[in-house]
């Protein structure tokens, strides 16, 4: 009997909402991830072992990278729209392969915008012209994926 395993993402595309925006696709994703941060403690009398208690979780901050596309504009008006205040918001990251089929999909609570660099534009250096969001959260939220 053959088992059969869902296929990897391998050639992987990164689309980003926050909220009812859409803010395109990305190339990168990095940074998806959180820590548990422990506190140890020392017992009296106990030599063997030191207790490791589990105190907060931490949440890195996400970097999406991507080449300057017409989604740029999606970026620069949530951008914009923070100048009025910056309003935590929640954020869906999903992993779709190169046929735009779901492979994961993570949803983030609390989002704000921590930088956002622009290409270097030199001609003396042509490359391809890219941008990076970086975001931080609060948490993630339970997301499940259809199919």
């Amino acid at each position: 009997m053959t088992q059969s395993y869902p296929e990897p993402a391998v050639s992987v595309c990164f689309g980003v909402t926050i909220d009812d925006a859409r803010l395109g696709t990305f190339n990168s994703c990095e940074g998806l991830g959180l820590e548990i941060v422990l506190e140890q403690r020392e017992e009296g009398g106990q030599n063997g072992f030191i207790w490791q208690l589990p105190t907060r979780i931490k949440y890195t901050n996400i970097k999406l990278t991507r080449p300057l596309c017409k989604d740029t504009t999606e970026v620069m008006a949530w951008l914009a729209s923070m100048t009025t205040g910056v309003k935590p918001q929640t954020a869906s990251i999903t992993a779709m392969t190169a046929e735009r089929k779901t492979v994961a999909q993570w949803g983030l609570l609390g989002v704000i915008p921590v930088k956002w660099s622009g290409p270097g534009l030199n001609l003396d250096s042509p490359k391809v012209a890219l941008e990076t969001l970086e975001i931080a959260h609060h948490g993630f939220t339970a997301k499940k994926v259809a199919g």
